[in-house]
């Protein structure tokens, strides 16, 4: 029974972390603002990707400065 409890914890914690980092990643990524228009399906995707690519440096980088290094 705790198994589904601390599953439900690790996720939240992830998303914790993933929103404590956004201001970063978006800093990170460096997207330009849409003011107003529509991105394409492709937009979107090369979008993402460039995020993803930010938080996991963002991710890194506050591993890096909790730890001392």
């Amino acid at each position: 029974m705790a198994e589904p409890t601390n599953a439900g914890g690790d996720l939240q914690q992830k998303y914790r972390q993933f929103l404590d980092l956004l201001p970063l990643t978006i800093s990170l990524a460096g997207l330009p603002v849409s003011e107003g228009r529509l991105f394409s399906e492709e937009q979107i995707e090369a979008r993402a990707i460039t995020v993803r690519a930010a938080y996991r440096v963002a991710r890194t980088t506050a591993k890096e400065c909790l730890s001392g290094s």
